[in-house]
């Protein structure tokens, strides 16, 4: 079974090396969900949005149960990763749970991430695919808007 053309996660989405992942750490923004710390930055202006995962062995010393946690927040990211219509941007998804989560739940937290990432990026003057330097906010950010409150987001 083969997947379509848009949800694969090539080489040139994975964010390496170490001096660029440093660079993430110590100079991107920080979040958390209940099972996830993530940290992302949107400073590139130009390539793919990259990401990284990152299983501590301080909660799982087999390999095994590293690497399912490890598969399960790649394929959650890969399925969905339309969703961040930003372009540059690093993510970092560091597991932070004693537990090993369900595809469902990592499924609605990398959900949860990539909207807030989305959310951000639009209030702060990021740009997005298609339209270099200028804010234009997806559908969605816009509709959470308010005439009360334009920052709702």
């Amino acid at each position: 079974m083969t997947s379509p053309q848009g949800h694969t996660l090539p080489k040139e989405e994975r964010l390496c090396g170490k001096t660029t992942v440093s660079a993430l750490i110590s100079d991107g923004k920080w979040g958390s969900t209940p099972h996830l710390r993530f940290c992302w930055s949107a400073g590139r202006e130009t390539g793919p949005n990259r990401i990284m995962v990152s299983v501590p062995k301080k909660f799982f010393k087999r390999a095994v149960r590293r690497n399912l946690i490890k598969r399960r927040l790649r394929e959650a990211y890969r399925i969905q990763k339309e969703l961040l219509s930003a372009t540059g941007v690093d993510l970092l998804l560091a597991y932070s749970h004693s537990e090993v989560a369900d595809f469902q739940t990592l499924y609605t937290e990398v959900t949860e991430i990539l909207e807030r990432i989305v959310r951000s990026v639009c209030t702060s003057g990021g740009h997005f695919r298609g339209e270099a330097r200028t804010l234009s906010c997806p559908p969605e950010a816009r509709a959470d808007r308010t005439a009360d409150n334009p920052d709702a987001l």
